[in-house]
């Protein structure tokens, strides 16, 4: 792991600041102003960026769902019809983007089809994230690859081999890879936070942590363990509706994660021995010679 990446106007990768994602993905259950409430906790919080998704749902839903019926807080509706309900438009994506803007905080998205990527193509975003779940979708791949823009791969539910295979697909020039396990919570003996190393050792590119465990401290760890950019799902309250709800952190934890973060990136210092001005004083008393 030794190159960098630049999303919008910050360098990512060994050497620089945790680049830190608050995905928000469809926490907001298709409601623009929870959209905003997140966005919020994410800038006061201090994160880099928010994340969401875009689904052209009669590309990304298969067609014996559409008509399965499911219980939602609209009612009953079918599948086809839940998924159009939590996606944004064009104008509701206008609105994100100014009101990030106006906040000063990055956005991105994962596109899930390739119409779905010129749908986002519009907006020129500082970056694309493919989420684990595309990793094989190689004509998706493709279809980013030639936006010629950074790419986030997450790697949950991939085997190395599919993970070369994407990689050869992208490239390493403009790439970062984040380790991470799809279930949602993760539980801690799954999280396998060595991969990070791995993942670092073959590949030429800047690694990440996309985590979905319960709990701050094993993506801490992470960052501990070189994570250059660390993304985690981001809710108004974990009790929402919503399937992802129960693997988020709340606007309290979301604080408490980049306050310890920066205060770990402070203490690791830069590994060369020194005797500090502020242990003069405990020498000249202890020491005897």
């Amino acid at each position: 792991m030794t190159s960098t990446i630049k999303i919008g106007s910050t360098e990512v990768g060994s050497g620089h600041p945790t680049y830190m994602v608050g995905e928000i993905g469809i926490n907001h259950n298709g409601d623009l102003q929870i959209a905003k409430q997140l966005i919020d906790v994410a800038a006061n919080a201090g994160l880099n960026a928010v994340k969401f998704q875009k689904r052209t749902p009669e590309l990304c839903v298969p067609k014996d769902q559409w008509n399965i019926e499911r219980d939602t807080p609209w009612g009953v509706m079918t599948y086809i019809n839940y998924r159009h309900k939590v996606e944004f438009n064009e104008s509701e994506y206008k609105e994100i983007s100014n009101y990030c803007g106006s906040k000063g905080i990055d956005w991105f998205a994962s596109p899930w089809d390739e119409e779905a990527v010129d749908f986002l193509e519009k907006f020129n975003p500082p970056c694309y994230k493919i989420a684990s779940a595309s990793v094989t979708d190689i004509p998706l791949l493709e279809k980013i690859h030639s936006t010629n823009r950074p790419v986030i791969m997450s790697s949950g539910m991939s085997t190395m081999n599919e993970i070369r295979t994407a990689v050869a697909t992208l490239g390493q020039d403009n790439l970062l890879i984040c380790h991470s396990t799809s279930s949602y919570p993760c539980v801690p003996s799954e999280l396998n936070l060595r991969m990070i190393e791995t993942l670092g050792g073959e590949f030429n590119v800047p690694i990440g942590y996309s985590g979905h465990e319960v709990g701050l401290s094993t993506t801490i760890a992470a960052s501990v363990m070189g994570a250059c950019l660390i993304e985690r799902h981001i809710t108004i309250d974990r009790s929402m509706w919503g399937s992802d709800q129960s693997a988020s952190v709340e606007p309290q934890g979301v604080r408490r994660l980049v306050r310890d973060i920066r205060i770990i990136e402070s203490a690791l210092g830069d590994g060369i021995k020194k005797v500090y001005d502020s242990e003069l004083g405990v020498m000249q008393k202890l020491r005897r010679s």
